[in-house]
């Protein structure tokens, strides 16, 4: 299973529509994520995360500062 699975399948979001759920699963996946980090290690984070949607959608004049 899954992390995002796990959280799909969280009693507390089981009476919503599934996109609400996928939704409301991945906030609280970046939340855990980053509950405990730094100003600059989340900075980092979310950097990371940029960079592999833009190797993955083949972004190539995207910039981010």
């Amino acid at each position: 299973m899954t992390k995002l699975e796990q959280y799909l399948n969280d009693p507390a979001l089981a009476g919503e529509p599934l996109p609400l759920r996928e939704i409301h699963a991945i906030r609280l996946m970046i939340s855990d994520d980053t509950k405990n980090l730094s100003a600059n290690e989340i900075r980092s984070y979310y950097q990371a995360e940029i960079d592999q949607a833009k190797r993955k959608f083949k972004f190539k004049h995207a910039e981010t500062k």
